[in-house]
């Protein structure tokens, strides 16, 4: 990461993309196009994925775009879809990592545990 490049918070990316999109007349889309464009990216971003790490280089032609990009892409779209139905982030995450460390916590061999 540059150092001149800023971090955020969950509260502080809504209320920036909240500040984007309130510009705009039409404001955020329909919670089926907000999941239609997540799908877009997210497929974007599997395409990258397999030029970097798969088997499918990318054509000579094709425009270059990067992991980071996408998943900037992925974070923008997911404001947007939260924001648009009043969704806390940091409160849906936390939910979200607190039912994963539960259900998941002996699923895995733990660094800290001696074999």
């Amino acid at each position: 990461m540059n150092i001149d490049t800023p971090t955020y918070n969950t509260k502080e990316i809504q209320q920036r993309v909240d500040a984007y999109i309130s510009q705009f007349n039409e404001g955020y889309f329909s919670p089926l196009s907000q999941m239609a464009r997540l799908t877009e990216e997210v497929g974007e971003l599997a395409r990258e994925v397999n030029h970097y790490y798969g088997e499918k280089p990318k054509k000579s032609s094709e425009k270059a775009y990067t992991v980071e990009e996408e998943l900037g892409d992925i974070l923008f779209v997911l404001a947007c879809f939260a924001n648009s139905l009043d969704i806390d982030l940091s409160k849906s995450f936390y939910t979200a990592l607190s039912k994963i460390e539960t259900r998941d916590k002996d699923r895995w061999s733990r660094k800290d545990k001696q074999n």
